[in-house]
């Protein structure tokens, strides 16, 4: 099943559709600044859950946020749970500046 995600910015979310379908099968809300991005709900219809659409959002919200070079708050637990899974990804979580990132 490939997963085709999209970010559209004037609904503050990436959305997530599975090829050769019309519906939005899951989305990442988000709230960006020009520093930091934070994801603060992801939602996958029923009929998706585990099959990689949620894994397909955080993935490409955070491959956009390292280009862009944004940090990345991660409010929502299901981003969150899957940064703490892909320590490749951890590198782009913001820390408070009396914690910073980068040492």
């Amino acid at each position: 099943m490939a997963v085709n995600v999209k970010d559209v910015p004037e609904a503050n979310r990436y959305e997530a559709r599975v090829e050769g379908e019309s519906a939005v099968a899951g989305f990442a809300q988000y709230i960006r600044t020009a520093e930091l991005i934070a994801f603060v709900h992801t939602e996958v219809s029923r009929q998706y859950e585990g099959r990689g659409v949620g894994a397909a959002l955080a993935r490409a919200g955070l491959d956009e946020a390292r280009a862009a070079g944004l940090l990345v708050l991660p409010t929502c637990p299901f981003i969150a749970g899957w940064i703490a899974r892909h320590p490749d990804y951890q590198d782009l979580v913001y820390q408070s500046r009396s914690h910073p990132r980068h040492p």
